[in-house]
């Protein structure tokens, strides 16, 4: 596949003010909805405008290198990660539009080498590391060590390749001619069309975007970087926040986390997920913290003070309520999941009459062939070599991902939800039962379903992107494939020098919430519950019970949805710090307070200001760890 190249000469974009996304799709047999988006989509835009070139693909590149930081970094902290798709967008146009400004670029980015961008960047800063903060920082909490930089590089390379190839023959039937939503897709496609369309709104995003990103990274120098400094440590944010918590809450309810913090990406975070998650984390927040972890000091249970002696009891009903009402709320989506086992003949065999033309621009099947074979080649000699994985387990464990990521990439489309956690559950699950008692590969086989759930979910609501923008979804494929390279190499390098001691995964500094919710279920399912002390038990039932009626509650009462409380949230707040829930629901409240004010202003600030919170507070975190530790971090590595 030759890149296209982009000249003065190029069809101007004129036309996008005026483009209509088909979000509603088209009706008739398959072969006349292929037929109708090729002729009024595709035709006229994706077969005469640049859109995969080399300054695309490298833009791409260089952004999503950047923001998997942000994403490692708040995925430590919080467990999760952050989409990057609609701030690679909003960078990009913004720095192109200034490059062809100041005379360094001649003609700015078409929408179509946008979208190609921001593929390669969702595909590196997203999908690509995604396991990092949870499978592979579980295995270094169970084992008190890392994977060698090699083996991480490998694993971490190899399930991309896995996720994003399996995604092949799944486009066809679930974004062609099912045409799902995949609500993330619509919302890329929409910036990307209101950036080039109105190109002062989109300048004005990216001018919010920066100067939050800015402030952000100056208050995070405040509080970290300051305190790096002997004679600025005084006057660190963090040390006048722990005077006044000192004052407010006294030694003993801070040992429980219950004191107040000062950072901003998380109050940024919270103004992004909604009130109902936020709200839900505040209150478990509060019956956590300043309810149960008491009651087990006050019984003697808990001799110790501090975030990590009391986590080791506090995350099990935490993780309990998450899993159950995971499990359930998949149990629940039966139909979506059988619609997508149904339709797995229709991917592989359906022909139409109309297949030369549209053959011609669809990524092969012979790609999604050999990126499966060769992936599971790899990955069955890595699990062999790492922990001594039969080769037929990891066979088996590819096609049981297979399986669970055509339903998780089916519940992401109605959904715009990913259940990469419960997914992985299952194969923990099911791997339990085919080799117990071995921790290590219930873990790494339980990454693989991960990775390639992630890995595929991401890559179809990028080409839902395209398809609405009228791309070819060849050459986005390739955009995508191409991420997978900078984002391996960074996010790998990266959690290596940032992780570099195992008392860093579920500190005070990186709780890492994901990562302790998989390593508790793979020690569950190894030692047996029967190991674990009574009271550990009991909190499994109690927070198992509360999940399934918090997934129950949204199907009895479903039009009261958004006032009732969230599993995920709720049984989050078990595994980090209180104050942190306080954070979250500040963001929710501002968020909200802000909509109802200025409608207007809020629908087109909010994400950008709060993406630049996070990126810049993130990226100044990254910066501030290596200025500190980076001497003995690279000796380490490179002593490896």
């Amino acid at each position: 596949m030759k890149f296209d190249s982009a000249k003065e000469t190029d069809t101007p974009e004129k036309p996008d003010a005026e483009f209509d996304l088909p979000v509603e799709g088209f009706t008739g047999t398959p072969e006349e909805i292929e037929r109708q988006w090729f002729e009024k989509v595709y035709k006229g835009r994706g077969d005469s405008m640049p859109q995969l070139t080399w300054r695309a693909v490298l833009m791409g590149s260089v952004l999503g290198g950047v923001l998997s930081l942000t994403n490692l970094y708040i995925g430590l902290k919080s467990g999760w990660g952050m989409g990057v798709a609609i701030t690679a967008c909003i960078l990009s146009y913004a720095i192109w539009t200034t490059f062809v400004k100041i005379g360094l670029a001649k003609i700015p980015m078409t929408i179509l080498e946008n979208n190609c961008m921001q593929s390669t960047a969702s595909s590196a800063g997203y999908s690509t590391g995604g396991t990092l903060i949870s499978a592979f920082a579980a295995f270094i909490m169970l084992n008190g060590h890392a994977l060698s930089v090699p083996l991480t590089l490998a694993w971490v390379f190899f399930l991309a390749i896995l996720g994003v190839t399996m995604a092949v023959p799944m486009k066809k039937q679930m974004i062609n001619i099912e045409q799902l939503r995949f609500p993330s897709g619509v919302a890329a496609a929409e910036t990307l069309r209101a950036l080039h369309s109105h190109g002062a709104k989109g300048m004005r995003a990216a001018k919010a975007l920066g100067i939050a990103g800015l402030l952000a990274a100056i208050d995070n120098f405040w509080h970290d970087g300051f305190a790096a400094v002997v004679r600025l440590a005084p006057f660190s944010s963090d040390a006048l926040v722990t005077k006044f918590n000192g004052i407010v809450f006294g030694p003993t309810w801070m040992g429980r986390t219950v004191m107040f913090s000062w950072e901003p990406i998380f109050i940024a975070s919270g103004a992004i997920m909604g009130m109902r998650v936020c709200i839900s984390i505040l209150i478990g927040s509060i019956v956590c913290w300043m309810g149960f972890i008491p009651a087990l000091q006050h019984a003697g249970l808990i001799t110790g003070s501090g975030f990590r002696e009391c986590v080791q009891w506090a995350l099990w009903p935490g993780v309990s309520c998450m899993v159950f009402a995971s499990l359930l709320n998949f149990i629940l989506q039966w139909r979506i999941s059988l619609r997508a086992f149904l339709d797995l003949g229709k991917m592989f065999s359906q022909k139409s009459n109309f297949a030369g033309e549209m053959e011609a621009i669809e990524t092969p099947m012979s790609w999604f062939a050999a990126g499966q074979l060769v992936s599971l080649i790899a990955l069955a000699l890595l699990a062999h070599a790492s922990f001594g994985m039969p080769y037929w387990q990891s066979l088996v464990a590819v096609i049981l991902s297979f399986a669970l990521a055509l339903a998780a990439c089916r519940i992401t489309g109605e959904t715009d939800t990913t259940p990469i956690g419960p997914l992985g559950k299952v194969t923990q699950l099911a791997f339990g039962a085919l080799n117990p008692g071995n921790m290590n590969v219930n873990l790494m086989s339980a990454n693989i379903t991960a990775g390639a759930a992630g890995s595929s979910a991401d890559l179809l609501t990028d080409l839902k992107s395209g398809y609405l923008l009228g791309a070819n979804p060849r050459k986005q494929f390739i955009a995508q494939f191409a991420g997978i390279f900078i984002g391996t190499v960074v996010s790998v390098f990266a959690f290596t020098l940032i992780v570099d001691k195992p008392e860093v995964i579920g500190s005070d500094q990186f709780p890492a919430p994901a990562a302790q919710t998989w390593a508790a279920v793979a020690q569950a399912l190894s030692k047996g519950f029967e190991a674990l002390a009574p009271v550990k038990i009991w909190s499994i039932v109690i927070g198992g019970a509360v999940g399934i009626v918090f997934a129950i509650l949204p199907v009895i009462f479903p039009k009261q949805e958004k006032y009732l409380p969230s599993a995920s949230g709720f049984g989050l707040a078990w595994i980090f710090q209180w104050y942190y829930g306080v954070l979250f629901f500040m963001g929710a409240v501002i968020a909200w307070w802000f909509a109802k004010k200025s409608p207007a202003k809020a629908e087109e600030f909010t994400f950008p200001v709060a993406s630049g919170v996070m990126a810049g507070g993130a990226l100044m975190g990254v910066a501030i760890i290596f200025w500190q530790n980076g001497g003995e971090m690279l000796h380490k590595f490179f002593s490896h």
